[in-house]
């Protein structure tokens, strides 16, 4: 067997372990499977929190704080159960709690600065980017997997079909609903318009 293959094989059965399977190493500190729960489930918890936050950098504050806790109370999870209610219900909690924190008046001494080009484009960027998140979250799971294997990871539809167990042509077929329905929603929702189809895209 090839050392390209065997490094394969080493990544796919990362890729598919079981929540609880990682949780079991965490407890036993290994901190590599902590990290693979987060690269997981990073997006759906920083779409929750800017959901309800509505503001980049506390989401993306709220999200951190959401791991943290995780980190700590990860051992009270029921493995009987899914993980990702319960690490929606502690992200919601840290909504509210930044909620909470914030004062009536904040908006009154914010001072807005002068944005350049550079900042308006990272903003746009950073945006669509929150919106593709959204939008993935609410595809079936394989067709949200092939597509994030497929565009984010640069994975092959060869390496993505062993990775899902499924024929090649099933994994295109996925990857291409996902893209479909992905800009559908963003252009129903007035969030991209023909022009930036492309740029969804790639």
């Amino acid at each position: 067997m090839t050392d390209s293959r065997i490094a394969l094989l080493e990544q796919n059965a990362t890729l598919l372990e079981s929540n609880v399977s990682l949780a079991d190493r965490f407890a036993q500190n290994d901190r590599s499977a902590f990290d693979r729960l987060v690269d997981r489930y990073e997006s759906m918890v920083y779409a929750i929190c800017f959901r309800l936050l509505q503001h980049r950098q506390d989401a993306e504050d709220a999200s951190q704080e959401t791991f943290t806790r995780l980190a700590r109370y990860l051992q009270r999870w029921d493995r009987t159960r899914p993980l990702e209610p319960y690490l929606k219900t502690i992200a919601e909690n840290r909504c509210r709690s930044a909620m909470a924190r914030r004062r009536p008046t904040q908006s009154l001494s914010i001072v807005d600065e002068p944005q350049t080009n550079a900042d308006t484009q990272q903003q746009s960027e950073d945006s669509l980017r929150e919106e593709v998140a959204r939008v993935l979250e609410t595809l079936p799971q394989a067709h949200r997997q092939a597509f994030e294997l497929f565009h984010q990871r640069s994975m092959s539809y060869a390496q993505i079909a062993t990775v899902m167990n499924c024929p090649v042509g099933t994994v295109k077929t996925w990857v291409h609903r996902a893209r479909c329905e992905l800009i559908q929603q963003m252009q129903n929702r007035g969030v991209i318009n023909d022009s930036r189809v492309k740029e969804v895209e790639s």
